[in-house]
């Protein structure tokens, strides 16, 4: 059993990020850590909505009349919203927390789709949908067990990963260059800085705390890469010169800060650093 399977995943944007499967164990014990506040949140429901059939049925006998086909409806009714309670808990908990879960949270897993981006309603609706298959006989279990992806039905339909959440480097932690901080603040009047969707600030948000990870090659062909796509995203024509690749997205990423999650320049951004590796690497063509 691979439990700490590695599986890389390809971007939109042709760029490439590596993540750690969530394996076998991390997964189990997400869907106790769930299954024990689902049945929790359902025996309340049905403590209050049992409650409130005994109250309507005492009001209805003193008013007198035939109610026979009331018992029925109302029963229907519960196991209705039995229903979309435990759907409804994954789905709600999925999209609210970008494909985590309070189980998940605890197991740091998240689940996200094949390309990387984040969970949507459709991944989230069909992995609900498809729990019951994946609990019959422990059939998801097996599935995850053989699978070299380490799937479950539901992951399959859905075009899905359970991928391990790693320690990444805070707001405050990550650190910029100086040429990077010196290029931020002219990038909103330069560039089309609203063409960068959210998706796209996660990727680049994404390399920038796990760059240090990287040899050497790869972290000079990635933020080439990712460079050169992000400077034609947000219509860039010239740089100053002497900027290096990573400065540049570093500088992108302050900006983007700055103009759409309403940060002055520096708050909650780790002060400037004369970064050596930025020297060395590639400039953008």
């Amino acid at each position: 059993m691979r439990y700490t399977n590695r599986h890389t995943l390809s971007t939109p944007e042709s760029v490439e990020l590596e993540y750690h499967l969530a394996g076998v164990g991390n997964r189990v014990f997400a869907l106790i850590v769930d299954y024990s506040l689902l049945l929790i949140l359902l025996l309340v429901y049905w403590t209050i909505w049992v409650l409130f059939a005994l109250q309507l049925f005492n009001y209805l006998s003193q008013l007198g009349g035939d109610y026979s086909a009331v018992p029925i409806w109302l029963l229907g009714i519960a196991i209705l919203g039995n229903f979309v309670l435990y759907s409804g808990y994954f789905v709600f908990f999925e999209l609210l927390w970008r494909g985590q879960t309070p189980g998940k949270r605890m197991a740091k897993i998240r689940v996200v789709r094949e390309d990387g981006r984040p969970l949507g309603v459709s991944q989230s609706v069909l992995r609900s949908r498809l729990r019951p298959i994946d609990d019959f006989i422990f059939l998801g279990l097996l599935f995850i067990v053989f699978s070299k992806q380490e799937k479950r039905i539901g992951d399959w339909v859905a075009g899905t990963l359970v991928v391990q959440v790693e320690p990444q480097a805070s707001k405050a932690q990550l650190q910029c260059s100086e040429a990077a901080h010196r290029l931020a603040p002219d990038l909103p009047s330069l560039t089309t800085l609203d063409a960068l969707s959210p998706d796209d600030f996660a990727i680049l948000r994404e390399y920038l705390t796990r760059r240090a990870s990287l040899t050497r090659p790869a972290r000079q062909d990635l933020s080439m890469k990712l460079a050169h796509q992000t400077r034609q995203r947000i219509q860039l024509e010239t740089i100053p010169a002497d900027t290096s690749s990573d400065d540049f997205l570093e500088a992108v990423y302050l900006a983007y800060q700055q103009v759409h999650q309403g940060l002055s320049w520096g708050e909650r951004i780790a002060p400037p650093f004369q970064n050596q590796a930025n020297s060395e690497s590639e400039r953008i063509p």
